[in-house]
Parts: structure tokens; C-alpha cells; sequence
């Protein structure tokens, strides 16, 4: 079938089809439901404006449907064509401004074909422009191609009147294969994509969400495109589809396609050289530069693509920048950092405040007969240099990874551990809680710097971002009891010719193996030394998995539990004046859950997910505005929910309820002693940077590194821990004193 079709002048096709046009109304029934401006704004020409026109080298195939508003200087309109009905705000003798470029208002070298143009626009050397409503004071300069179809849908996975089901735009999240797709709309979060894409086995809820989705849009034919006010789009080539909000900043792109731009006055969206996007919904106060592609994508509000990055079938949450790698079939969580031009990350759920080093192949289906395989990692997932990891895996909350090549899948329930062994090495050795024993200043800043990172004005997505929260302390406690079972098994074998019973019985002794390992790593000595403690199930491959300090780490994991329960009474406490420690039982004891879940960064329990994920079912909520007003419900009781599971968790720790007079005080005065580790282990942290001679050997003297690097007193971040520090202690003192 030939490309290029002809038709006599005056008898092409219109923009809508016959067949999709409602009785009594023409092509432009809903363009005048999208236009705001109130009736009899417009007026026909005069002829002496139309002879200044066409003075002017205008053309028009009929003027009488070149519509104008009272302000109408014709002399701001020169070699332009205008086809179809074409309507044009305000029109003065005034200049655009923008980053020192100046252009008048007004229409010069361009095709306008059926556009709504707004007060007081510049738009010249514009190919051909068709279909679209242009808001107010926009700039429009050099562009090839800027068109809408009348299926146009903007980025968002719907199906327009008469459009077959192939035709409509999945995103293929965690798994290439597509069992995972969900379809993209404008104002999705990453607790949205996370419900959809998770929950695959409950075919109510997926039906569900497909028909809350497609009742968001208006299926008919025949939407314009849009310009927001005050945008400016320059030096383009082809622009097909695309609904842009106001003061959006398009400069040098290559290609945009069905899409939807979010920006506004206070968080503006800039794209800009070389961008290939094409399937897409792009959020409020984001950043595409320098060369990147994306299809099939979702970036949430304040998150870069940057250097030739390639983001496809993937969501890139909140507050994230992506530079120079390829990153497929991905649902990624708020606060994630890929700088690297030599990473490449594929069919994985990452659970943000996550950092991809340079090298990093994460996902490789080599070991696999199908490309069904997905890896799940908790926040504050890091994999180290050139670390390769396999389908399927899963690793717990702040898992930092060593380089090497991991051959076989893995699966860490260990949260703040670092893993190593990778290549040929004889075993996998894991030290649970490393971040908490040895490098406290990352793990501390990692929380201080994508808080103050976080620049949305509009913060629709609810993040948790204290590294020590219900979900990973409900993952600490797990990990305890699985190094108490893995202490005692070791203990056992070794010490078994002392033991009376038969080692087989008390080895799947399960309650035994729990009070004898948590003894053993209790005690004042360290009586783990000289045990070769083993994971179980934690590498699909004949090789040991060994558990390295296991007596520190215990202790460690203790401590982590401990401050984060009394930390979070102490703020309870310190938010309800009248109360007093011995009150605590009585105010914060409740049935609460044991499993909490990070949803697209926000943390929640299973109940409460399990509530809204019911309500959807029975069409108690009907709009995925509605769903997002639960999730702010579920975010407004965090707070207290947070520090009651910080009464349960002490308790819990404890093997007590019973908490009264001098022990509250021990408990807070522990507490402070850990706040002081953390800001002694802060510094102590960084400071192994400015002692080692090393980073001093490209420096002529100390006055020239302290120049560049700056001096430790006035590092930022340890400062703010120093004031965190005593914030703590005063705060103590003062329960104390109740």
C-alpha cells in the first residue's frame, strides 16, 4: 500500500471520522470543550485586515474560518499558511523573553492548520503545526513537525472508540516476559504500579484497576494537543501526540511522541537536546537532556534522564536521576542514583535509595531457558562495581553488594549486609548489619541526603526515609531469629560428643535452636568466634554461604532495634506533653501486624494494604484519586501506627511487657549511648578519609586539600548529626525529668 495518499483540494479527509462523530456535531466539538475562552471571544475578519494579510505574503484557503480576538494587529502575521479553522487570541506589538532569547508576538514563516493560539504567542519558522490549542505568551520556534491524530491519547494506556485491544500501550514492569504489564496513566505513582504489577494473582483487583483506568479518560475521537501558558518549544523536529503543561521547556528534540509533559510556574519540566521519547508520561519538575530514550515509561515528578540514558517499559520514581546507562523492564522506587554510562539494569522491582555503581549488570537470563526471571531489592540496594547479578534474586533492605561475578541466584534476608564471593571464590560470605558497624556515615547521610533532595512541591507519593522503619526492623528481627537457628546448628555440630540428646533431633529443633543461639549471642563473650556459621538457602549453588561476625552483627541488630523503639516513644512522648514513660503500655499497646510493606516507598502494613486493595475490589473506591486519598489516609496514621510498632518491637526485644521506673531510664540512657555511637561512628567514618595518606598523596599540602575537599568541622552533614546528636540528649533529659 502506497505511503503517501491524494486527494483532490478542498476534499480531505477530516480530522475525525464520520462514523465517530456524534449527531449534529462537527470535528471540533470537543476541541471547543477544551478551549476556555468564553463565547464570542472570536470575530471574523475585516477586509482590511484580510488585504494586510495577504499583503503580508499570508495564505488562506478560506478566510472566513481565520478567526481572531478584539486585539488583532495583522502586521505581526507575515509568509505564513493557515488551513482549516484556525482561531487567534490577543495579538500585540510586545517581545517574548526567554534565557536572553527575544521574539515578537506574532505568526511568521509557518503552517497553521485548525489551531487555537493564545494571547500574545510567538511562533515562527514552524513547519507545520496541526491540531494543537497553545496557550498564552508561548514561545514556538523552529519546529519541523508539531501535529495531533484525533486517537491521540497522551501517553496514557487507553483505547480510543473503534481501536482494537492490540493497539494499546502496556508498560512490561520487573518481568520482560510481560506477566507484570500495566497500563500507564497521567498522575501514576510507584505504589500504583507496585499494587498492579504485584499482585498478578488476583484477577478481580486486575480487572479492577484496568476499568478504574479507563474510566479516568474520555474514549471519544478528536482531542487537541496542548500548550501550556508560558511554555516554550524550540529547535524540534517532530512532535506528534504530545499534551504539554504550562511552562514546559522543549529545546532540540529529536523526537516526542504520545505524550504527556507535566509542568507547571513552580516545577517546570525541561526537555532538551537530542531526546528520542515516545510512549510516555513525564511528571512535574523533571529533567530529559543530552541524547536519552525512552518508550513505554513513566518518570514521577522530579526525576532526571540524563547523558544517553535509556529508560524503557520501566517507571523511574520520584526524586531519581538516571544518567548514561540502560535501564528495561523496571518498576524503581523514589530516590534511585544510575550514573554510570556501563550499567545496565533489567526485569527488577528496586525499593528506591538505591545507587547503581558503574559496571553493574543486574539481571542477566543466562542461567535461564525464558526471560521470565525478575530480582526484588529492598531500599537501599547497592551493588558495588562490576557485580553481576542473575534472575531470580532478593535481597533485603540496604544490601551492599561486592564486586565480582555472581554466578547463581542469590537471596539475602539479611538487611544492611554487605555481600562478597563473587567470581570463583569458594564460598559466599555475608556480614549482616556492616552499614550499622562500619560505615555509618553512608548509611546515616543516605537518609539526611534524599530527604533534602526531595524538591516536589506536589508530593503525592508518600516516602519513608529513615533507614531504621517498621519495614526493615520487622526485617532485622527476622534476621535475628535466622542467625540464632544458624549460631545454634553451628554450635552444635562443633560441640556435638559433649551433647546428651542426639544432634539430628535438636538440629530441627526449632525453638531450642532459637534459645540456644540467642544465649550463645547474648552472652558477655563472644562464644561465635571460632564457629563456622552457615546460611541456608541463600545461593542456588553447592558452594557454603558463611555468616562472618555473627556475635557483632547480633549485638549490632540489637542496637538498631533499640534506638529506633525508643527513639520513636520518645517522640510520641514528646508530642503528648501529659504523659509520662509508665504510660507508654497503656497508650501504645494495640494489636498491630507483623509484616510491613514498602508500597512505592511508602511504608504500610499488610492490613492496611490488604483494606484498600479490598475496597478496590468491592468498588468502594472508584478512582485512582480515591485509591491515592487511602493511601494519604494510611500516611496519616503512619506516624502514631510507627511508634506504636516501636512499643511492640521494645517489647518484643525484651521478651517483656512489663517496663517500669528505673528500667525506662536505663532503656533511654542506652539509647543515647547509641545516638552518641551513631555520631561518633559518623565522624569516625569520614574521618578515615582525611587520615589516610593515600588521598593525601595528590595534594602539595593539607591548606590544598582542605581547599578542595573542605575540612572535616564544616562537613554539612556530620554537623547536623552533632545537632541531631543533642537534639536526642536534651529530649531524654527532659522525659526523664517527667
Amino acid at each position: 500500500m502506497a505511503g503517501v495518499k491524494v486527494f483532490p483540494s478542498g476534499n480531505v479527509p477530516g480530522f475525525v471520522p464520520d462514523e465517530f462523530l456524534p449527531p449534529g456535531q462537527d470535528e471540533s466539538h470537543i476541541r471547543n470543550m477544551q478551549n476556555t475562552r468564553p463565547s464570542g471571544y472570536w470575530r471574523r475578519l475585516k477586509k482590511r485586515e484580510i488585504s494586510m494579510l495577504v499583503k503580508n505574503g499570508n495564505v488562506c484557503g478560506n478566510w472566513n474560518n481565520f478567526l481572531v480576538s478584539g486585539f488583532f494587529d495583522p502586521g505581526l502575521l507575515v509568509n505564513n499558511v493557515f488551513s482549516g479553522m484556525v482561531r487567534l487570541g490577543k495579538t500585540e506589538n510586545v517581545c517574548l523573553n526567554h534565557h536572553e532569547m527575544n521574539l515578537p508576538a506574532g505568526i511568521t514563516n509557518s503552517r497553521i492548520d485548525s489551531c487555537d493560539i493564545g494571547d500574545n504567542t510567538a511562533i515562527h519558522n514552524a513547519g507545520y503545526i496541526s491540531h494543537y490549542i497553545i496557550g498564552n505568551n508561548c514561545i514556538l520556534f523552529n519546529i519541523d513537525e508539531m501535529n495531533t491524530t484525533c486517537h491521540a491519547k497522551f501517553g496514557n494506556g487507553i483505547l480510543k472508540d473503534g481501536e482494537k485491544e492490540d493497539v494499546r500501550v502496556y508498560m512490561d514492569l520487573m518481568n520482560e516476559a510481560g506477566g507484570r504489564g500495566v497500563m500507564p496513566f497521567d498522575g501514576m505513582l510507584t505504589s500504583d504500579a507496585y499494587i498492579w504489577a504485584r499482585y498478578r494473582g488476583d484477577s478481580v483487583l486486575q480487572e479492577r484497576l484496568k476499568s478504574i483506568t479507563n474510566g479516568m479518560f474520555d474514549s471519544r475521537m478528536g482531542w487537541y494537543g496542548t500548550v501550556g501558558d508560558r511554555s516554550v518549544i524550540k529547535s524540534c523536529r517532530i512532535i506528534k501526540d504530545v499534551k504539554f503543561g504550562e511552562s514546559s521547556y522543549i529545546k532540540g528534540a529529536n523526537k516526542l511522541k504520545n505524550l504527556t509533559i507535566n509542568s507547571s510556574d513552580d516545577s517546570i519540566t525541561q526537555v532538551g537536546e537530542g531526546v528520542e521519547l515516545v510512549n510516555g508520561i513525564i511528571g512535574y519538575g523533571c529533567h530529559v537532556f543530552y541524547g536519552c530514550k525512552a518508550v513505554r515509561f513513566v518518570m514521577c515528578d522530579n526525576s532526571n534522564l540524563k547523558y544517553g540514558a535509556r529508560l524503557i517499559h520501566s517507571i523511574l520514581g520520584e526524586n531519581s536521576t538516571v544518567s548514561c546507562c540502560e535501564i528495561l523492564n523496571n518498576l524503581i522506587f523514589p530516590s534511585h542514583e544510575q550514573h554510570h554510562n556501563n550499567s545496565f539494569l533489567i526485569a527488577s522491582l528496586v525499593m528506591g535509595q538505591s545507587n547503581i555503581a558503574a559496571g553493574a549488570t543486574l539481571g542477566s537470563n543466562h542461567n535461564s531457558r525464558s526471560n521470565d526471571g525478575e530480582i526484588i531489592a529492598g531500599r537501599g540496594f547497592w551493588p558495588g562495581l562490576c557485580v553481576t547479578l542473575k534472575h531470580s534474586s532478593k535481597f533485603a533492605s540496604f544490601t551492599l553488594i561486592e564486586k565480582g561475578n555472581y554466578h547463581s541466584e542469590l537471596n539475602i534476608p539479611l538487611p544492611f549486609s554487605l555481600v562478597s564471593g563473587g567470581d570463583s571464590s569458594a564460598s559466599l560470605q555475608v556480614i549482616p548489619a556492616y552499614w550499622w558497624m562500619y560505615n555509618m556515615y553512608a548509611l546515616a547521610r543516605n537518609s539526611w541526603k534524599f530527604r533534602t533532595r526531595d524538591h516536589r512541591l506536589r508530593k503525592t507519593q508518600n516516602i519513608e526515609y529513615d533507614y531504621l522503619a517498621p519495614d526493615t526492623i520487622e526485617e532485622i528481627f527476622d534476621a535475628m531469629l535466622l542467625l540464632e537457628k544458624w549460631t545454634a546448628r553451628a554450635y552444635l555440630k562443633k560441640e556435638k560428643e559433649l551433647i546428651d540428646r542426639p544432634i539430628e533431633n535438636l538440629i530441627e529443633d526449632g525453638e531450642f535452636l532459637i534459645v540456644t543461639g540467642r544465649k550463645l549471642l547474648l552472652s558477655e563473650t563472644d562464644q561465635t568466634r571460632d564457629l563456622v556459621i552457615t546460611g541456608e538457602n541463600m545461593e542456588r549453588s553447592g558452594r557454603k554461604a558463611l555468616i562472618l561476625k555473627a556475635y557483632n552483627a547480633y549485638k549490632a541488630y540489637y542496637q538498631m532495634v533499640l534506638y529506633y523503639s525508643i527513639k520513636n516513644i520518645m517522640i510520641y512522648l514528646s508530642e503528648n506533653e501529659g504523659l509520662e514513660l509508665e504510660d507508654i503500655p497503656g497508650k501504645l499497646d494495640m494489636d498491630l501486624p507483623g509484616d510491613w510493606l514498602n508500597i512505592g516507598g511508602q511504608v504500610m502494613s499488610r492490613p492496611g494494604l490488604e483494606k484498600i486493595i479490598d475496597s478496590i475490589k468491592d468498588s468502594g473506591l472508584n478512582s485512582w484519586e480515591s485509591i491515592h486519598k487511602a493511601y494519604d489516609m494510611e500516611w496519616c496514621d503512619y506516624s502514631f501506627r510507627k511508634q506504636a510498632h516501636a512499643w511492640s518491637s521494645l517489647a518484643r526485644l525484651l521478651g517483656t511487657r512489663e517496663i517500669r521506673g528505673k528500667m525506662w531510664l536505663s532503656l533511654i540512657d542506652r539509647a543515647v549511648e547509641i545516638q552518641e555511637y551513631i555520631r561518633d561512628s559518623v565522624i569516625e567514618s569520614r574521618l578515615k578519609d582525611y587520615e589516610n595518606d593515600f588521598r593525601k598523596a595528590t595534594y602539595d599540602s593539607l591548606e590544598e586539600m582542605h581547599a578542595v575537599t573542605g575540612t572535616l568541622e564544616k562537613n554539612g552533614f556530620i554537623e547536623e548529626v552533632r545537632r541531631e546528636t543533642e537534639i536526642f540528649r536534651e529530649l531524654a533529659d527532659k522525659i526523664k525529668r517527667r
